[in-house]
């Protein structure tokens, strides 16, 4: 299963390498990154495409580590089914 992965926050060391790590531990594949520190505030950003293994970890279980993961690292992570992100954005 295909999903996209948001990342805000402050930026800090660690949090690629954290939310790596709760992915290879899902036995989940990313497929595709991008990152950039948004203005003198150094806002992180980072957008992954990444593929599940749904018979290892359910979206479920992926989306409720990440966002533990996300709360122990002070950022927001959000994670959306790659068909649900593009229904949502077409015009």
């Amino acid at each position: 299963m295909k999903c996209v992965i948001s990342v805000l926050g402050a930026d800090r060391t660690g949090i690629v390498a954290a939310v790596a790590t709760v992915l290879t531990e899902c036995d989940a594949n990313i497929d595709d990154i991008n990152q950039t520190i948004l203005g003198e505030n150094e806002i992180f950003c980072m957008t992954m495409l990444a593929t599940l293994d749904i018979a290892t970890a359910s979206f479920e279980e992926v989306q409720d580590r990440l966002t533990a993961e996300g709360e122990r690292l002070g950022v927001q992570i959000t994670i959306q089914r790659e068909d649900v992100f593009r229904f949502m954005h077409e015009i």
